[in-house]
């Protein structure tokens, strides 16, 4: 089948949750990174989240970014994808190189692609209201196929854990973006929110080629790495002997802080409305998502196997408690 110009989603799954170990280890004492536990026995975040890409993209469009050590994890959740859709890097090595690759294989096989960056480890309790965002900006690349687009999340509060996007002048349905603020001070974190910043919640929306060009004026002998391993390796994006070979001495490299910073006269970011959107990156802000979802009374999914981060986090309270 020929696929051009279509739009794709990469769900980045390969992270390993370090912040949330405490509260994801299990009784054998293995920390299962974030996105392969459920928030209370249904469906894992990285399911949660490639749902999410449904929005704007169609099931063969839709990619993601895992790690070989996680394979005990990820096999039977990911038993229906494409293979071809699934890629596996040897290690993590940051989000940066997280997306590089997919992107690759996506732009060999679809050079007019547009792409639209997912987290695998974030809860959004209205769905529907991320979703026209993401739409939306999809939409827009349609006129701005050279800019990098952001989704802003309007704050629910002022929380000094978060990022912040500091939007500049408005153009239409999107702003220029002033600058990043990377864990404010809750004083800081208080008068971003009321001069209008955003939550960033590293979610992006761009074409393949733009955002390709990004990484290659940043690290060009990387990206010319990873191409040979495409190059060699075109048919899946499964372990390859040149991608292990490569990933041995391959840098960590951060996207937030080292591809996006600079860049700001090519992004733009776009607002959208509050949606119960959380990182899950503390146990303070799972237990507040925790807290939200008992005020809803939704449909649990069949229990998957997947880690209960809710019962999880109340045997945590529960042995804080014991040892007062």
């Amino acid at each position: 089948m020929t696929i051009s110009g279509n739009t794709w989603a990469i769900v980045l799954a390969g992270g390993e949750g370090s912040r949330l170990h405490g509260l994801t280890m299990t009784a054998l004492g293995v920390a299962v990174p974030k996105q392969f536990c459920s928030l209370r026995g249904g469906r894992s975040l990285l399911s949660e989240a490639l749902k999410r890409a449904e929005a704007v993209a169609q099931p063969e469009c839709i990619c993601t970014i895992v790690s070989q050590h996680h394979r005990r994890w990820w096999s039977r959740g990911l038993s229906a994808m494409p293979i071809a859709n699934i890629v596996v890097q040897p290690r993590n090595r940051g989000t940066a190189n997280g997306i590089l690759l997919p992107l690759l294989y996506i732009l060999a096989r679809d050079p007019e692609a547009r792409v639209v960056l997912l987290p695998s480890d974030h809860h959004v309790r209205h769905e529907q209201t991320l979703a026209a965002a993401l739409q939306k900006a999809v939409l827009e690349l349609r006129t701005r196929g050279h800019q990098i687009l952001l989704i802003g999340i309007l704050p629910e509060e002022a929380d000094p854990d978060l990022g912040y996007i500091v939007p500049g002048r408005s153009e239409g349905a999107v702003s220029t973006v002033d600058r990043f603020v990377e864990k404010p001070d809750a004083r800081l974190a208080q008068a971003l929110v009321q001069a209008g910043a955003l939550w960033n919640a590293f979610i992006v929306a761009a074409s393949g080629g733009a955002l390709l060009q990004m990484f290659v004026q940043r690290f060009p002998r990387i990206v010319a790495g990873m191409q040979a391993i495409v190059a060699k390796n075109p048919f899946t994006a499964d372990l390859s002997c040149a991608a292990m070979d490569f990933y041995r001495d391959l840098p960590n490299l951060d996207f937030s802080r080292q591809i996006l910073p600079g860049a700001e006269s090519s992004l733009r970011v776009l607002q959208a409305r509050r949606c119960g959107w959380s990182d899950l990156g503390t146990p303070k802000r799972l237990a507040e998502t925790l807290r939200a979802l008992s005020l809803y009374r939704e449909n649990a999914d069949e229990d998957l196997g997947a880690l209960n981060l809710a019962v999880q986090h109340a045997r945590f309270l529960k042995e804080a408690v014991s040892l007062r």
